[in-house]
C-alpha cells in the first residue's frame, strides 16, 4: 500500500525498524499516509547507472594532450564540409574578381569536389603552378 501512494516500487520502500509496531497496526490508507509523512516510512534513493569505470577510464585517457595525437585535426564529415564549404567560396570569389576565368572556375569546381585540394592555400598552389591565374 506505502509503494502505490508514493508511486514506487516495493523493493524501494524503506520502513524503520524502531517503529515496525506501527507499521503493522496501520490498516488504513490514512494512516500509512500519516506514516509516509512522519518519515516512519520513506522511499529509497532510485538506482542510477554507475559511472566509475567512465571515470577510470577518462582520467587514463587524461594524460593524452594534443601533442600525443598523430594526424590531421579535421575527421569525418563535418571536418569535409567544412573544407568543401571554403573551397567553394573561395573559388567564387576568384571567379567574381576576375583572378580566374569561367572555364578555369568551371574545371576547378569538380576537382574540389573529388578532394583534389587540401586547402585554400593548396588551392593556390595549384594556380600558380598550373599557370591558371590571369595575369594583370
Amino acid at each position: 500500500m506505502a509503494a502505490s501512494l508514493m508511486k514506487v516500487g516495493e523493493s524501494r520502500v524503506w520502513i524503520n525498524p524502531e517503529e515496525i509496531e506501527k507499521v503493522e497496526s496501520a490498516i488504513t490508507k490514512e494512516e500509512v499516509r500519516r506514516l509516509i509523512h512522519e518519515g516512519v516510512i520513506a522511499a529509497r534513493a532510485e538506482r542510477g547507472i554507475s559511472r566509475g569505470r567512465y571515470k577510470a577510464r577518462f582520467q587514463k585517457k587524461s594524460g593524452k594532450g594534443s601533442g600525443s595525437k598523430k594526424g590531421s585535426r579535421r575527421r569525418g564529415k563535418s571536418g569535409w564540409v567544412a573544407k568543401i564549404r571554403s573551397l567553394r567560396s573561395q573559388l567564387r570569389v576568384l571567379k567574381t574578381k576576375r583572378v580566374i576565368t569561367r572555364d578555369v572556375y568551371r574545371r576547378l569546381m569538380p576537382m574540389a569536389k573529388g578532394g583534389a585540394f587540401r586547402s585554400i592555400s593548396h588551392l593556390h598552389e595549384y594556380l600558380e603552378s598550373h599557370n591558371l591565374a590571369r595575369r594583370r
